[in-house]
């Protein structure tokens, strides 16, 4: 296998886990239920139990995440997780509290109360996936550092990677393209985690909070969507020449959508699913919107990764030094690296499988208010 090979193939990986992340973040925005003042506490309640039993798949793919990013791109990983690290600590210090919260929301005596314990929670789904949204959206818009290789070489200055901003990535929030990707996640997880509780809980009342959710929350995401997109494949791109000499591009995006028919079939079939779960979830009376729904984040959020990152494209711009921006082929691993992972990596399909199977036993029964009042192990 090449070097190019190995690289596009870990690429592809972490637009796939990148897509199965904001996927499973149905958690945090199944979780904005708990300010929904027509439900119960009884209800609110069962809206706990359900996400509670796959936060931790949420939680692990995004350390996996990382961890992929990590071994195959480490220089990304030494620059934004090492440069723009408010970001990243913000968001691993909400997956904390939702961890806690989880173990001892209903304990007796806990510090904070059951309604501190669901402020929380909320935080959480707010803030993780507008996180997440917003440092991916950086991806397009730029970023405050510049890379010199040479400098690892230097014993007293042994850091290649520099950021330029003391806000240390919360600059981004000044970026309202970024930002704007961070809101359309917030808006697609609440909308996922509403199409999941229709799957999971079987009761009448939340049913019809959930319909009204999905209902309420579709123009905005619509609107942040489509916005996001238009501004996208308008705006100049980070190119990147055949000597990897990064350079601007106008309608880079675009030009890269026209020139892989197959991102735009994914891209077109991924928008195509997310508006038929919603259309089962919001004006149906159907149940299982969420896989239709779930099937096409995963395949939009991987069209957007190979937008940002495939056809000689820097996938982490810097708009401070041009030629510092990353590229897959200037910031992967060496080949034998990425060869090694490779191999590893053909243990993934036995890995979902197990998921799958842990899934469907976990949600062999919906939930009900006769399990919430029984006996037994309860969030």
């Amino acid at each position: 296998m090449s070097y190019t090979f190995l690289q596009n193939y870990w690429w592809c990986l972490i637009a796939l886990l990148g897509g199965l992340l904001v996927f499973l973040m149905f958690v945090q925005g199944a979780n904005l239920q708990l300010v929904n003042r027509s439900l119960s506490d009884l209800q609110k309640r069962m809206v706990v139990n359900s996400t509670g039993r796959k936060w931790e798949l949420a939680f692990t793919t995004l350390v996996t995440f990382g961890g992929a990013f990590f071994a195959s791109f480490p220089l990304f990983y030494s620059t934004s997780f090492g440069g723009a690290y408010w970001v990243w600590m913000l968001l691993l210090i909400t997956f904390v509290f939702q961890a806690v919260s989880y173990e001892f929301l209903h304990k007796k005596g806990n510090l904070l109360g059951v309604k501190g314990f669901r402020i929380a929670l909320v935080a959480n789904g707010v803030l993780a996936p507008f996180l997440v949204g917003t440092a991916v959206g950086t991806f397009f818009t730029g970023s405050d550092f510049t890379v010199d290789k040479a400098a690892i070489m230097d014993a007293s200055a042994p850091v290649i990677s520099t950021w330029g901003s003391a806000w240390r990535g919360l600059e981004a929030l000044a970026q309202p393209h970024a930002v704007l990707l961070g809101l359309t996640l917030v808006g697609l997880t609440t909308i996922l985690g509403a199409l999941y509780l229709l799957s999971n809980i079987d009761d009448e009342g939340i049913a019809g909070e959930l319909r009204h959710t999905i209902k309420v929350m579709t123009p905005g995401f619509l609107l942040c969507f489509l916005t996001w997109t238009g501004i996208l494949l308008c705006r100049e791109g980070f190119a990147v020449d055949l000597s990897g000499m990064v350079f601007m591009e106008k309608y880079k995006y675009l030009h890269n959508l026209l020139q892989m028919p197959v991102v735009m079939g994914m891209l077109i079939v991924g928008v195509v699913l997310v508006l038929a779960g919603i259309w089962a979830g919001g004006f149906t009376g159907s149940r299982k919107g969420i896989w239709a729904g779930g099937t096409g984040t995963v395949l939009t959020v991987m069209s957007v990764f190979f937008l940002a990152g495939f056809n000689g494209t820097a996938y982490y711009p810097s708009i401070t030094h041009l030629q510092s921006s990353l590229t897959i082929a200037n910031s992967s691993s060496s080949q034998y690296t990425l060869l090694v992972m490779s191999c590893v990596s053909l243990l993934i399909p036995f890995v979902l499988g197990y998921i799958v199977y842990a899934w469907r036993a976990m949600d062999k029964k919906m939930i009900t208010e006769e399990e919430m009042k029984g006996k037994g192990i309860k969030y």
